[in-house]
């Protein structure tokens, strides 16, 4: 194994690197030819079910695009069969819950997870590649809980989130009584994954912008408050990603986290002028990528050279890679990241 390389991690914790470090939101996945000749025989659970072949997809990307970390290939649907909620990842549609939640009673039959028995394919995966394979840090993951509330309410993908938004209005103590529920679970969730050997954990609220900056406050905030401080116990780096929610980085900054993910809505310099302090990753517009290389080569310069203005910085995508993103550019694109970047 080659020197391991903590460049990230630096950059994670503010300190001066000789580059800016990357890595890709959904690099191990379907943008990669190998990964897609896999999904011809295997489900997305089918895949992180076997550690050698869920290893393999979340190493590839490390491989083929040079990026200074790896994230675990897995769904945040991952935990939720282990508390009793029944998900099916259909193609085409995403995560549907048959069963949704309607009641404190639907809240009260949920279980808890045990990490040994419920995910242990997943432990045995990070392990696999943080003894044997990687030269990089290993990120681990979890939805948030408004993100996962929102599909188990709603029974899968949303456009308005109405029904997730009437159980929090309506019925607050169930509301709260969720959220305490999936708090635990995330908890557990990502202990076991530090435990198992991840140096980093990004919390996906990949729908918090829905929800306005009063009632992020009054119905998520205390929760995700709880979830950062027990995270803080543990010797790892903590990242908060949401998709439109420029609206809420302030709200973020006061949180126990240590890095802020932006998304393409919110340039870096726009973010440090409201006062965010915090480490930042982001954020190109991952559709840029299917442009021509001078049009990324202009963007990314705008994007790194706000980024240089302050130490804790890490480069990353505003939203997930497409399946239409050649692996080519990301090659292309992490070297002239490295590159452009060189102290």
């Amino acid at each position: 194994m080659n020197t391991f390389n903590d460049t990230i991690l630096k950059a994670y914790r503010g300190e001066s690197t000789s580059y800016i470090p990357a890595w890709y939101m959904r690099q191990a996945g379907r943008s990669q030819p190998e990964y897609r000749k896999l999904k011809e025989k295997y489900s997305l659970f089918e895949i992180t079910h076997q550690p050698e072949l869920c290893a393999y997809v979340t190493k590839l990307p490390v491989d083929q695009y040079n990026v200074d970390a790896a994230i675990l290939y897995k769904d945040i649907m991952s935990p939720l069969p282990g508390i009793g909620v029944d998900v099916e990842i259909k193609s085409g549609i995403g995560p549907v819950i048959d069963q949704p939640i309607r009641s404190k009673a639907d809240v009260h039959k949920l279980g808890e997870l045990d990490p040994e028995r419920d995910i242990p394919y997943i432990l045995e995966t990070i392990k696999l590649l943080t003894d044997e394979q990687l030269n990089v840090p290993l990120i681990g993951f979890s939805g948030a809980p408004f993100t996962l509330a929102s599909y188990m309410i709603e029974g899968g993908p949303s456009k308005n989130y109405n029904k997730t938004k009437a159980l929090m209005y309506s019925e607050p103590q169930t509301w709260f009584a969720l959220m305490d529920k999936l708090e635990q679970m995330i908890i557990r969730y990502v202990k076991a994954q530090i435990q198992a050997g991840v140096k980093v954990i990004q919390i996906f609220d990949s729908w918090i912008g829905a929800l306005n900056a009063a009632d992020y406050r009054t119905f998520i905030k205390p929760t995700m408050n709880r979830i950062f401080a027990a995270l803080k116990e543990e010797e790892v780096v903590s990242i908060m990603f949401g998709v439109g929610t420029g609206h809420l980085l302030q709200e973020w900054n006061d949180l126990p986290v240590d890095v802020i993910g932006l998304d393409w809505r919110t340039s870096i310099e726009e973010a440090r002028k409201m006062g965010i302090t915090k480490t930042l990753q982001g954020n190109l517009d991952p559709a840029i990528l299917l442009a021509d290389w001078p049009t990324i080569e202009t963007r990314m310069k705008d994007i790194l050279d706000q980024g240089m203005n302050n130490p804790g910085y890490v480069f990353n995508l505003g939203h997930g890679i497409f399946p239409d993103i050649k692996p080519e550019t990301l090659k292309k694109l992490t070297n002239f990241i490295h590159t452009y970047t060189q102290k």
